[in-house]
């Protein structure tokens, strides 16, 4: 017989087993006099089981999340639920409402944590965030899409060197895994740091749905909940496994102009295939954009205007079948 789970108190609201919950927590008072609170549905399962968070729009253009974390919630009952849940589908209010990736001081949320209560307005929601939600969980999910006019192909990132974090990772199942380096500041990195195992979920583009990212997120978060022992069922997988990623690099352009690309997410490329061109508005002055090696197409930008230098296209390198995690080698992150 599985014992009863505990109540949980966030920001002196206490949610008893069985019982879901939305709050809002105060952020800061805007010029107008107007309070912007952070969102929180807290799901406390009847029976007991582990703490975990979702978050979603750290960077406020990353829309994709928030409708993962709504569509979750769908799915999820207390009565039927180990453990308790606490989602958080808008971090950064500020560059939500304003349509930013950043806050209105320029700062990018995602290099702010674990923050300081006296800082800058970044480190005290960074803070805040960490306090009353990361801080009360042993693992986490933090959703995220493209930036900067990129659109990326559903992937995890995390830190599979770590034997329970790779098992949560592949138990997600996106299309791509890989072992990725967490960046100075980022949240993942904080939350590492204290000793929550954190997934990172990337897919899609700023300011769009994507209809099937949201549904790979959506199965890929149930799936992990029930590798956790939090739900009875899962979604079934629609591959036998995540193909893991053995490096990555941008291919960048080496002149201005108008890319016109003629690759997708997800296409297998080989070396020297050409994958578009930049050439002027005409279409003259064409120069090729070939790939550098065998790889798939992970990521790559949205906007036909370039500027040399500017990053078009990110391939990846797979790992050998059946390569081990401690041999691979650490991506972009976070």
């Amino acid at each position: 017989m599985k014992h009863r789970n505990l109540p949980i108190e966030i920001a002196g609201s206490v949610v008893e087993p069985g019982q879901r919950k939305r709050l809002e927590i105060p952020v800061a008072r805007l010029p107008t006099g107007t309070w912007l609170a952070l969102p929180i549905v807290v799901v406390n399962g009847a029976k007991a089981g582990p703490n975990v968070w979702i978050s979603a729009a750290v960077h406020g253009d990353e829309v994709n999340g928030v409708e993962i974390i709504g569509q979750v919630l769908e799915e999820t009952e207390p009565a039927a639920l180990s453990g308790c849940l606490l989602t958080v589908p808008i971090v950064n209010v500020f560059g939500f409402n304003a349509q930013s990736r950043y806050l209105p001081d320029r700062r990018d949320l995602n290099r702010s944590f674990p923050g300081s209560a006296r800082g800058s307005l970044a480190g005290r929601l960074a803070n805040l965030f960490m306090q009353e939600v990361v801080l009360k969980c042993q693992f986490g999910i933090d959703l995220h899409t493209g930036s900067n006019h990129r659109t990326n192909l559903p992937q995890v990132r995390a830190n599979l060197h770590d034997e329970e974090t790779r098992q949560l990772a592949e138990a997600f199942a996106a299309p791509v895994l890989m072992h990725a380096s967490a960046i100075d500041g980022s949240l993942r990195k904080a939350s590492t740091a204290a000793g929550i195992r954190t997934l990172v979920y990337e897919a899609g583009e700023p300011l769009r749905f994507d209809d099937a990212a949201i549904r790979l997120g959506r199965d890929g978060v149930l799936r992990v909940l029930a590798a956790l022992k939090m739900r009875r069922t899962a979604p079934k997988r629609k591959a036998n496994h995540s193909e893991l990623v053995e490096k990555t690099a941008w291919i960048r352009a080496r002149h201005s102009g108008v890319l016109r690309l003629d690759t997708q997410l997800g296409a297998r490329v080989a070396a020297k295939e050409k994958l578009g061109v930049v050439a002027d508005v005409f279409g003259d002055d064409a120069w090729p954009v070939s790939a550098p090696s065998d790889g798939i197409v992970i990521g790559h930008t949205n906007n036909p205007l370039v500027q040399q230098g500017d990053a078009l296209i990110h391939l990846a390198t797979m790992a050998p079948e059946g390569a081990a995690p401690a041999s691979l080698l650490a991506t972009a992150g976070d």
